[in-house]
């Protein structure tokens, strides 16, 4: 699992700059009006060897009573309580301000490892202004520019050595890993009692992590699996639980520990914004899915309001759309036992390896059908693929010009490869390298 990295701060203080140059590639809005930021952005990545997860926050203005900038501040607030590690990123165009102080504080009580940086640093006369926000009564200090790429480096070696040594994993390693998750109130916890108490045979209790979830080990029809309830998860504080978004914090860490994930919808509620956050999350981090509309025993329906329910699913999260759609009620267990078979199946094709010559003749066939526009003028071509991994099934494709494939034609190489070779079930990712 992943550690997460919170860069926090006051509002345009440059926490999204420095987030995309640490990425290496613009993901969050930039601008140099304060409070561009509006929720969590977070994305994978890894510095010196070592992987992390890294948040970016809105900014902290403790005063403020705007109802956007309140639930701004207690998303940062939810993100120092779920990060193992937080950069606190200050404006060095001016004096430390009283919200800086008051975050110093508030990252003191919370009893993590911070990094302290004053940013905008980016010429040597500058350098002087660090000494004014030594009045804070943190060191060190370090003095970067994000803008600018200036001092990351030693940032970046601060934040790594402050990363926590990763656990080693539990014997469990033949169970298929399920991560639970969902919006609060979504019946994820009911679904999980339903799914174990058929059959009482669970095993018990194992502690999982340091957030002290709790991994619960099951077996059913002689398989083994190991569910990750995101409702285990350490209870959060009376700020972080008032906030909905605490949720994808929780994913974010559950999911990158599974096999596979089980995204629980409330049925009586439809789709919403929430859950396509986290629909977005499993997708990013490649991982095959299940769908469970829950609640259909109180949804009022006809015949077709399942269909009608699906094709909602699938226009808003056109990501997952390899997904199944199961409709369960976990209160009666109207068709809990069949959850099963589905998770079997989509981590049964998540584990798929396709051999070379087939591979390869569904590569050639493609790209015939539909050869990849010009680039340049210049005509671009495949010369064979690989499978490189599974988990999802990961492929390269090797060309002569890789920067001339554009996102649609991966798109087309990615539903045409799934559907040639049978992966309707699990993520796919293609990856276009140069042939030497």
């Amino acid at each position: 699992m992943r550690p997460i990295v919170a860069i926090v701060g006051r509002p345009n203080a440059g926490k999204s700059t420095l987030f995309n140059r640490l990425l290496g590639r613009r993901k969050a809005i930039v601008g140099d009006e304060p409070g561009v930021t509006r929720d969590l952005n977070f994305a994978d990545t890894e510095e010196f060897g070592r992987a992390f997860t890294l948040v970016d926050t809105g900014g902290f203005e403790p005063k403020s009573t705007d109802v956007i900038l309140t639930q701004v501040k207690a998303q940062m607030r939810l993100a120092i309580e779920e990060s193992d590690v937080i950069v606190f990123l200050m404006d060095g165009r001016g004096a430390p301000a009283a919200g800086d102080a008051e975050l110093v504080r508030t990252l003191r009580k919370s009893g993590k490892s911070v990094v302290y940086a004053v940013n905008k640093i980016d010429t040597p006369a500058r350098k002087d202004l660090l000494a004014d926000f030594y009045s804070l009564g943190v060191s060190p200090l370090l003095a970067v520019s994000a803008e600018h790429g200036l001092g990351l480096d030693d940032l970046v070696d601060a934040v790594i050595e402050k990363l926590p040594v990763a656990a080693p994993e539990d014997a469990a390693q033949d169970r298929t890993r399920i991560a639970i998750v969902g919006r609060p109130n979504v019946g994820k916890s009911s679904l999980l009692n339903m799914l174990i108490g058929r059959e009482r045979s669970i095993v018990s209790p194992i502690a999982g992590t340091t957030r002290d979830a709790v991994d619960t080990p099951f077996e059913h029809a002689g398989k083994g699996y190991l569910f990750v309830d995101t409702a285990g998860i350490r209870r959060k504080s009376r700020v972080a639980e008032a906030v909905e978004s605490y949720s994808v914090m929780e994913a974010i860490r559950s999911i990158d520990r599974s096999d596979a994930a089980m995204l629980v919808m409330d049925g009586s509620a439809g789709l919403t914004t929430q859950d396509e956050k986290i629909a977005g999350i499993i997708a990013d981090k490649g991982k095959s899915c299940v769908i469970v509309v829950n609640k259909w025993d109180i949804v009022e329906k006809d015949a077709k309001t399942a269909d009608h329910v699906k094709e909602r699913i699938r226009e808003g999260m056109h990501f997952l759309s390899y997904a199944p759609v199961v409709f369960v009620s976990a209160l009666t267990g109207q068709r809990v036992a069949n959850i099963f078979g589905v998770i079997d199946m989509v981590a049964a094709e998540g584990r798929t390896r396709i051999p070379t010559s087939r591979l390869n003749e569904a590569v050639a066939e493609i790209t015939a059908r539909h050869p990849p526009g010009a680039w340049r003028g210049k005509e671009v071509k495949f010369y064979y693929a690989t499978q490189t991994s599974v988990s999802p099934p990961t492929f390269v494709f090797f060309s002569n010009r890789p920067e001339g494939v554009e996102d649609g034609y991966m798109r087309y190489l990615a539903s045409s490869l799934r559907e040639y070779v049978g992966l309707h079930n699990c993520p796919v990712r293609i990856f276009i390298r140069k042939k030497e």
